[in-house]
């Protein structure tokens, strides 16, 4: 025997290494915070297709195979690049009599695999490396859930993954009509969450926890922040961009909408963090939209001005300057649509409140507003004092900064 021959010649060697191998694949999972992954298993749970971007050896492949696993559902892996487009279209299938059956299209193997049992995840990998034809091909089953005449059951749930083109063996991009299909989520390393899971110990992923209690008022706030945002901005509807790389990405049209409405909703059902959110919806309808949707999101929040002028002294107002300065102007904006002296008193005595618990200056527009809304006569409200420091502190404030440009202007 030759020497260092033993591994091959000795099956008991072979054997330890197959131990060995089986301890290195024995991991743990627990409850962490992974901001990815939850907006991937939101997605998942609102039956939404996803595509995974994310440089080569990222961990994309070994997500799914977790959230698989997590989820006990069934995990069949079709690299797209290497089919035909036959093989999502279905093989025509020539009977005894085409003229009167006609010529069904048969579905491959792995498709007859998820219906028969009745559920799973069917991963869609390297589909960047997809050529055009595929992708056509592809089009019926990301949306339809068809592969030749069959139909995949309502169990199965459908998640890709792509690399850059730019990282991409023989890579193309992505087609407009097939990337509007998916919520794309740019798939990226947290170095902790690496190290913890190389020494035994992996994220769980798990669905998000809906609350049955919240599903009505989550469906009427997503119907009311998307539809709200395209009445005021309709050309956010549909909205192809330019650049044939922007193109294969996450762009708005009304089949990307009713996505992001359907996110939000699952989002609101449970309690998912704004950080998700956001994610879902850049990765729905593009940056510039999702951002100018997650700042009216912020404003749907906002009190009702009309609930703060009923009872101004319990006014609870937000923290952020943005959005204290938006309810301010709302209340101002109220009164002037319906003037009423005791209207016009409680808006003095919400302004009154904002200067007791947040910045000043924010209330020095609005009450600039309102005092010339003043009817001849309506008296001069108690709570109007409590502003007069500030206000005239602030005019002086402007003085003085108006003067030192003036002074630099002449150059003395």
């Amino acid at each position: 025997m030759l020497p260092g021959s033993c591994l091959t010649d000795d099956p008991t060697q072979l054997d330890v290494a197959a131990d060995l191998l089986a301890l290195l694949r024995d991991t743990a999972t627990e409850t962490r915070a992974d901001p990815q992954l939850e907006a991937l298993t939101l997605a998942v749970a609102a039956d939404l297709p996803v595509l995974l971007w994310g440089e080569p050896g990222i961990g994309k492949t070994a997500a799914l195979t977790q959230l698989a696993a997590a989820l006990e559902l069934p995990l069949t892996t079709v690299i797209a690049s290497v089919h035909e487009p036959s093989d999502f279209s279905g093989l025509p299938v020539v009977g005894d009599d085409p003229a009167a059956q006609g010529v069904p299209m048969a579905p491959p193997d792995w498709a007859v695999r998820l219906v028969r049992a009745g559920r799973g995840l069917l991963f869609l990998d390297e589909l960047s490396t997809a050529p055009p034809a595929v992708q056509a091909a592809l089009l019926r089953l990301v949306l339809e859930r068809r592969v030749g005449s069959l139909r995949l059951p309502a169990q199965v749930r459908i998640v890709a993954a792509a690399n850059p083109r730019s990282s991409a063996a023989d890579g193309w991009e992505l087609s407009p009509p097939l990337a509007n299909r998916f919520v794309h989520l740019q798939w990226a390393h947290d170095h902790e969450v690496v190290v913890r899971g190389l020494a035994g110990t992996w994220p769980r992923a798990t669905l998000p926890r809906l609350d049955p209690a919240r599903l009505p008022d989550a469906v009427a706030f997503a119907r009311r922040a998307v539809c709200g945002l395209l009445s005021a901005r309709p050309t956010l509807v549909h909205r192809l961009p330019t650049g044939e790389a922007n193109r294969g990405g996450a762009w708005p049209s009304p089949r990307s909408w009713e996505m992001t409405l359907r996110l939000i909703a699952f989002a609101t059902a449970a309690g998912t963090s704004r950080e998700v959110l956001s994610m879902l919806v850049r990765g729905t309808v593009g940056d510039g939209p999702g951002l100018e949707l997650l700042a009216s999101l912020d404003r749907l929040d906002l009190p009702d001005p009309e609930v703060l002028l009923a009872d101004p002294d319990a006014a609870a107002l937000p923290e952020r300057g943005d959005l204290r300065q938006a309810v301010l102007d709302a209340v101002v904006e109220a009164v002037r649509r319906r003037p009423d002296r005791a209207r016009w008193d409680g808006a003095w005595r919400v302004l009154a409140r904002a200067v007791e618990t947040g910045a000043p200056d924010l209330v020095v527009v609005p009450a600039a507003t309102l005092a010339r809304l003043r009817q001849e006569d309506w008296d001069v409200p108690p709570s109007i004092e409590r502003l007069a420091g500030t206000v005239t502190l602030s005019r002086r404030a402007d003085e003085v900064a108006a003067g030192v440009t003036a002074v630099a202007g002449t150059g003395r």
